[in-house]
């Protein structure tokens, strides 16, 4: 469960586990294809961009804004990580 302000998020299981892989390592970036193999699994084939559709989704679930975040940062060239 992922709570936020005494609310309880409804996310997907694949955005918990994307909140979980980033959590793990709270100041590490990491690559679309390290979360992939996190999430999803090493033997994944597809469009490493369906990484950022889930982002997407997370973030708005956590009222976070991507210009100024307060959970989950992009890191230009590299892919995300947890926002300090």
């Amino acid at each position: 469960k992922v709570w936020l302000n005494d609310v309880e998020l409804d996310l997907t299981r694949t955005e918990f586990d994307l909140l979980d892989a980033l959590s793990t390592s709270p100041r590490r970036a990491f690559t679309r294809r390290q979360l992939i193999d996190a999430v999803w699994g090493s033997d994944w084939y597809g469009d490493e961009h369906i990484v950022d559709v889930h982002v997407g989704h997370l973030r708005r679930k956590l009222a976070d804004d991507a210009a100024s975040p307060r959970f989950i940062r992009t890191v230009r060239g590299v892919g995300y990580g947890m926002a300090s």
